[in-house]
């Protein structure tokens, strides 16, 4: 419970910072005769959205297990990591079509005065807090909801350093830099999104863990005593955590309890050892005397 509860708290956080962080940059760019603050108002307002989202994904994924989802309800952080990531396209798109239209109307580039560019630094400031402290938790407790969330924040930085880049610009009458630096924004926005998407697409399709995660569990298995052989090895991302399942090769002479405490000592190793992995399914095999590995002694894996 306490991993949500960390990821609730800087979510929260988040959202009040962009609460004032918007309403600051549409009264600048008004006041202050900038389009492009507005546009960053808001896009700072979307990020409202997203961190709503996580919240929600949070509310869900903490409920336990039950009789119509027996795995419990982690997934629903990869779901709403996988929402994020199409609000981070379409705000990518938004942005290079708006900077895209003003690169062919530069006559509708108004000159605005310094308030939206002192806005924009302190912005700029806020937004890397918000990501770093964000991005820090998301490492931490594995969300991927939350990593899109900071990369939310990220692109929203990005997005008024382009705002920025194009506000002094006009100001040293070079219009065309807002449109340009917009379309550079949007392309590393876009990107962000992209590659989110197909991370979150492949955990909603039981994308397994990382090779090196896998290594570890198969020479944990390995070195409990009992275990001739690692025959096969599967594992699907749920959430944050993971499921495995595993089939051990043990002496075919020992009863059927023997060969149940091996392979129930081989979970324990597992899930202790392994944070991120919620639950491990152990399906013990005899020893195969024709197979060259059970019968050197020499442990490794046949797959």
């Amino acid at each position: 419970m306490e991993r949500y509860d960390e990821s609730t708290n800087v979510t929260i956080k988040s959202i009040i910072i962009n609460v004032i962080l918007s309403i600051i940059k549409v009264i600048a760019g008004i006041v202050g005769n900038s389009s492009a603050m507005i546009a960053d108002g808001i896009h700072s307002a979307s990020d409202i959205v997203t961190s709503l989202g996580v919240l929600i994904g949070n509310f869900i994924s903490k409920k336990p297990h039950d009789k119509e989802h027996n795995y419990g309800h982690e997934r629903a952080e990869t779901l709403m990591a996988f929402v994020l990531s199409l609000v981070l396209i379409v705000v990518g798109f938004e942005i290079g079509f708006n900077s895209l239209k003003l690169l062919f109307n530069l006559e509708k580039v108004k000159t605005p005065t310094i308030l939206p560019l002192i806005i924009g630094f302190v912005s700029i400031i806020f937004k890397e807090y918000q990501y770093y402290i964000t991005i820090k938790v998301a490492n931490k407790i594995n969300s991927p909801s939350l990593k899109a969330d900071a990369w939310h924040h990220r692109s929203d930085s990005l997005s008024t350093v382009g705002a920025l880049i194009g506000i002094a610009g006009s100001m040293l009458g070079f219009k065309i830099l807002d449109p340009i630096a917009g379309t550079l924004v949007s392309l590393f926005v876009l990107k962000v999104g992209l590659d989110i998407l197909k991370i979150s697409a492949n955990e909603l399709m039981d994308y397994s863990i990382e090779k090196e995660d896998e290594q570890k569990l198969i020479n944990l298995a390995l070195n409990t005593n009992g275990v001739y052989n690692v025959k096969s090895l599967k594992s699907r991302r749920h959430g944050a955590m993971a499921y495995v399942d595993l089939i051990i090769c043990v002496d075919s002479e020992i009863s059927v309890y023997e060969g149940h405490e091996i392979a129930h000592n081989v979970e324990e190793k597992i899930i202790r050892e392994i944070e991120k992995i919620k639950g491990v399914t152990v399906h013990v095999e005899p020893r195969n005397n024709n197979c060259k590995i059970c019968k050197s002694n020499k442990k490794n894996i046949d797959f």
